[in-house]
């Protein structure tokens, strides 16, 4: 079990070298069970279906969580009225923000979990609105974030650095630590910024944590963060670092990653990364030296817990989930079948 007692911040248990674990992939899992479309990938289930967002942030709490990301991926008002989704109009983004940041507190609460607000790339800056607007909508979401008291703030999901950089100078008016992901590759940006100059501009833009999140499989996240490690200590600027993949294998995939794939989103499946390949994912992110470690779309559960188990004696304890789980062959103990039983 996690140690108790007040809760530490984030800096304060990275700064330790602890390892900080992140949950998994909330939109991907919510529309396999029926609570979030695919193609608008917006979370009005936090208003429409709490009961749902609320057992999936259990579940991951349970398998090893240590952060519970605000269910706010897409939250903007210019994405939830995006494309004919008019989520903006029926429920509003305000209500939809604050009751992601009620839910992930409440379970947040159950644990050592820290509370995460975060937001993401814009159909605005896509149209090509000016620093002014796309800021404006961010400090909407920013407002709520900080009404409810989040702990830290993550800026997620960006294919461009600049995009990525205003979002975090917004974050940052908060006062609150910042950590800021991209969803690229080793090539870089849409406009092909290099992964080490992305981190560094991130860094220096006031993100504390950067790193990578989604498009990509877990090795392939790996590699660009080695990339944007490298320029970092190249550039003397210092950040943590962080990585929350996919749970899909992609070594064929362009530079936009899986999305390009002709599989995205109904035939995924076959590519599901194993909690063995999550095993490795986690060992080889910790001896890069990252330590915030989390999933993407695709990440249920039990790769959290895998993630959590790989790691337990860095840690120091397995998560609630290992009660009901052993290491490999384990599950042959009490086969029914003696024959079969080691």
């Amino acid at each position: 079990m996690a140690p108790t007692g007040a809760k530490k911040g984030l800096l304060e248990r990275l700064d330790a070298g602890e390892v900080v674990i992140g949950d998994g992939g909330f939109v991907f899992a919510l529309e396999k069970r029926g609570y979030v479309k695919a193609g608008p990938w917006t979370p009005e289930a936090a208003v429409e279906h709490p009961e749902a967002v609320r057992q999936l942030h259990r579940e991951f709490l349970r398998a090893g969580a240590n952060v519970m990301q605000t269910f706010t991926f897409y939250a903007s008002d210019d994405k939830l009225e995006n494309r004919g989704n008019y989520v903006a109009k029926k429920i509003s983004g305000q209500k939809v923000n604050e009751a992601a940041c009620d839910i992930a507190r409440e379970v947040a609460n159950e644990g050592d979990a820290l509370v995460a607000g975060g937001v993401s790339q814009t159909p605005s800056y896509l149209s090509c609105k000016s620093e002014v607007e796309v800021k404006g909508i961010f400090r909407k979401q920013l407002d709520v974030f900080i009404k409810k008291n989040v702990d830290f703030l993550i800026a997620e999901y960006f294919e461009h650095v600049e995009e990525a950089v205003w979002a975090v100078e917004v974050l940052k008016e908060s006062g609150k630590p910042v950590a800021a992901t991209l969803c690229i590759g080793p090539q870089g940006d849409l406009n092909g910024v290099t992964p080490g100059e992305c981190a560094v501009r991130l860094a220096k833009a006031g993100a504390s944590v950067v790193g990578v999140n989604c498009h990509f499989d877990p090795m392939t996240c790996i590699a660009t963060v080695k990339l944007m490690k490298e320029g970092l200590v190249a550039a003397k600027v210092k950040a943590h670092l962080m990585t929350q993949p996919l749970a899909y294998h992609t070594p064929d995939c362009g530079k936009q990653g899986f999305i390009d794939l002709p599989e995205f989103p109904f035939a995924l499946e076959p590519r599901i990364v194993t909690r063995w390949d999550i095993h490795k994912y986690a060992r080889e992110a910790y001896n890069l030296g990252v330590r915030y470690i989390g999933g993407c779309c695709g990440f249920e559960p039990y790769h959290t817990r895998a993630i959590a188990e790989e790691l337990a004696p860095e840690r120091g304890f397995l998560p609630p989930g290992s009660e009901k789980h052993g290491s490999w062959g384990s599950g042959l103990e009490m086969h029914t079948k003696p024959w079969v039983r080691a």
